[in-house]
């Protein structure tokens, strides 16, 4: 894979804050004709970078004002009992991410649910009842002080110089050690 330039970037940046922009409305915001902007999109899609466009919603404006995120630990912890968790936790509606983490649990959830009667039907009547749950630990958002959907990421200051590698979470430097 080559690296992401300046334009890559910028049309990364833009197209996360606002996916609807036309290829000639990136075009024009980057000082570029609409064709190379569009071949880049493409590839950037090809390549994995830009995964999907969506709308972000309003949740309390379709009854899912309630989040909480919950810490579960598992009775078994084989690979197989681990996959088997996931499988049947990303089937839940409510489950609006599911990480695998390192620490005192197993796995951290972000739940949507409309109240907290919602809730506790959620934990007693799905969650609890998936195989190998052994403790369940949640916290409850009371006030969303941020909630960013976009990644910041560094434009090179010197082109030529300093690259970011594609499919690479390091920054390559033109220094060289001695």
């Amino acid at each position: 894979m080559d690296a992401l330039d300046k334009d890559d970037i910028q049309i990364l940046q833009l197209l996360q804050y606002d996916a609807r922009l036309t290829n000639k409305e990136v075009a024009d915001k980057i000082g570029k004709s609409i064709t190379p902007v569009y071949e880049r999109i493409k590839r950037l899609e090809n390549e994995g970078y830009i995964q999907r466009y969506v709308a972000v919603l309003d949740q309390r404006k379709i009854d899912k004002s309630l989040t909480a995120y919950t810490l579960v630990l598992l009775k078994e912890h084989t690979r197989e009992m681990l996959k088997t968790f996931e499988k049947e936790a990303v089937k839940l509606e409510e489950v609006m991410e599911c990480y695998h983490m390192a620490g005192q649990y197993d796995y951290l959830l972000k739940i949507a649910v409309k109240d907290m009667d919602e809730y506790a039907d959620f934990m007693l009547n799905k969650l609890a009842r998936l195989s190998n749950v052994g403790t369940v630990h949640s916290y409850f958002v009371l006030n969303e002080a941020k909630k960013e959907t976009a990644y910041r990421i560094a434009i090179p200051e010197k082109p030529g110089n300093t690259k970011i590698k594609r499919g690479n979470k390091e920054a390559a430097s033109g220094k060289h050690d001695k």
